[in-house]
């Protein structure tokens, strides 16, 4: 797709609610076809409406559609018509009472000016990274000069399991909470933090323990410093890159003050831990590591 992207900023409250101008049709069917997560076609299928009628309406350009139609179109979403007097301005729902949320990307029209598919979940492409078609962002770092293919303005992705699936990523990213474990399990030394859905559901766990440097160093001088260990962060497979590992933790980070904070990892952990701001210590000797044999193994020569 290699269309541009343009914003158009509304005047008014962009909600789908009677008013002096009557209710934004358009507007109210594209958010229940994006909550039913319905193509134009598909939506006009279920309701045995021709396809041009639902685009006219959505875009405007059926400014008095029969109710009959609209009738069958919203209940093909999965709502229901209701009708009611309209009410006074101090009567007048609020952003938060409304029933549907607003498409994200509503505001976004490609060089046609025609609004992307409001089912669809449209995101603008800043780096390669942005766009799936770009197959080489993962393994090569190339300027733009040598970019095998240019990058859109804007893209999305057709695959229903795809979207989906970054629909509840989103949605845990949102939702996720995170929480201190306490109790005799846990030593007054230590820190345990969950991360955890609304329904209870564990995705993630941090550890740590507190560490007196003077006892690995022999330095009495040291008596009264205190040092944390980051024993690990564990989170699931499905719920990684949503930044859940990194506010566990700042979580930590806030809740030790002004103690130091040490850890030992091997790649990926390694950029992980940059990203949480650690820095590499130079000064400490060099890790080795070592393995017990394993009973019927043949022994490895080093």
């Amino acid at each position: 797709m290699r269309s541009t992207v343009r914003r158009r900023h509304a005047t008014g409250v962009a909600e789908s609610t009677p008013s002096s101008r009557g209710t934004d049709l358009g507007d109210l069917l594209r958010r229940l076809r994006r909550r039913a997560d319905l193509s134009q076609r598909e939506l006009a299928a279920r309701a045995g409406v021709p396809q041009p009628a639902v685009a006219r309406i959505e875009s405007g350009r059926a400014p008095d559609p029969r109710y009959r139609t609209v009738e069958r179109l919203v209940r093909a979403t999965g709502g229901r018509m209701r009708v009611d007097v309209e009410p006074s301005a101090a009567e007048q729902p609020t952003a938060a009472e409304q029933p549907t949320a607003p498409v994200p990307h509503d505001d976004m029209r490609d060089r046609a000016g025609r609004r992307y598919p409001a089912h669809l979940d449209v995101w603008e492409v800043h780096e390669p990274r942005d766009w799936p078609g770009a197959w080489w962002a993962e393994w090569y770092s190339l300027p733009a000069r040598l970019y095998p293919l240019p990058l859109p303005p804007a893209t999305y992705r057709l695959n229903r399991d795809y979207r989906d699936e970054r629909r509840e990523r989103e949605a845990v990213r949102r939702s996720v909470t995170v929480r201190r474990v306490t109790g005799p399990t846990v030593p007054a030394t230590a820190w345990r933090f969950v991360a955890e859905l609304r329904g209870g559901e564990l995705i993630g766990e941090l550890r740590a323990h507190e560490e007196s440097p003077h006892l690995r160093w022999g330095d009495g001088e040291r008596a009264e410093e205190r040092e944390a260990v980051l024993d690990g962060v564990l989170i699931l497979a499905r719920y990684r890159r949503l930044g859940i590992g990194r506010r566990l933790v700042q979580t930590l980070l806030e809740a030790l003050g002004p103690v130091r904070v040490r850890a030992l990892t091997e790649q990926p952990g390694i950029s992980f831990l940059h990203a949480c701001g650690f820095g590499i210590e130079a000064s400490r000797p060099a890790a080795m590591r070592f393995e017990a044999s394993v009973s019927g193994a043949r022994p490895r020569r080093w």
